[in-house]
């Protein structure tokens, strides 16, 4: 039986977080940087464990006027300690409701960037080994985030997206542009069934990239969330696909 892992975002301040969870299989949990604080923290924690949920670290750049998503120019040493105090604070609220964390996605503008920039990439990457050895780290198939966490003997499962259209280069097609997120659930479903069953992905100009992925998201902040989330798990069991994070 083919198996797929559905995340999304919580904890960042939105109010379809307890749909969300009725429909994911793991998590990404804002860390206080981008957006939350250690009540949200917990809340979203304790939510994901009573519904056997994974927990995920959601770290992003501490820029909650932009929600994280305005990319920034910081030093390697900069990304290293942001990372590394939202990881220390998430963990350690992690471990007093006896959860373990599952996996670390950076979050918005830094996971645009490191997925190209080796640099940051190994920026973050030091965090996570540091803090959190044991979990994986979500990130796009090939890049080079993915790359320096398998250098770190770090486990890494490939990401795709459900809600976002895809450029020629396997880039995410800039929320500045048209169309860059995907609110139709027809179309939502067509890529999500894409990724699962041939391993590939359609970009906006109509060719194919290969995306092999252990993980598809959904990002929790977009209104039709919940209905996209519920139309891809439909098809998903329809085509015989079970949605687990191992």
């Amino acid at each position: 039986m083919l198996m797929i892992d559905l995340n999304a975002d919580l904890g960042e301040g939105g109010s379809q977080d307890a749909a969300l969870i009725a429909l994911v299989s793991s998590a990404n949990i804002a860390c206080g940087g981008h957006a939350g604080d250690e009540a949200t923290m917990r809340a979203a924690i304790d939510a994901c464990l009573a519904a056997g949920v994974a927990v995920g670290a959601h770290p992003g750049y501490e820029d909650r006027e932009y929600f994280g998503r305005r990319p920034m120019v910081l030093s390697p040493e900069e990304v290293t300690d942001l990372m590394t105090r939202q990881l220390v604070d998430f963990a350690e609220i992690a471990a007093r409701t006896g959860a373990q964390v599952h996996h670390v996605k950076p979050h918005g503008a830094l996971y645009n960037q490191v997925t190209c920039d080796p640099v940051l990439a190994a920026a973050v990457v030091a965090a996570v080994a540091s803090v959190l050895p044991g979990c994986r780290i979500y990130a796009p198939p090939g890049g080079v985030l993915a790359a320096a966490a398998r250098d770190a003997g770090l486990q890494v499962w490939g990401e795709g997206f459900i809600d976002r259209r895809y450029a020629e280069n396997g880039a995410l097609v800039s929320r500045d542009e048209p169309d860059a997120v995907i609110s139709e659930l027809g179309m939502a479903v067509a890529q999500a069934l894409q990724i699962v069953c041939e391993k590939r992905v359609q970009t906006e100009s109509g060719s194919w990239l290969p995306l092999p992925a252990e993980t598809l998201c959904v990002h929790g902040d977009s209104p039709r969330a919940v209905e996209i989330l519920r139309a891809v798990r439909h098809a998903l069991i329809s085509a015989g696909i079970k949605s687990q994070a191992q």
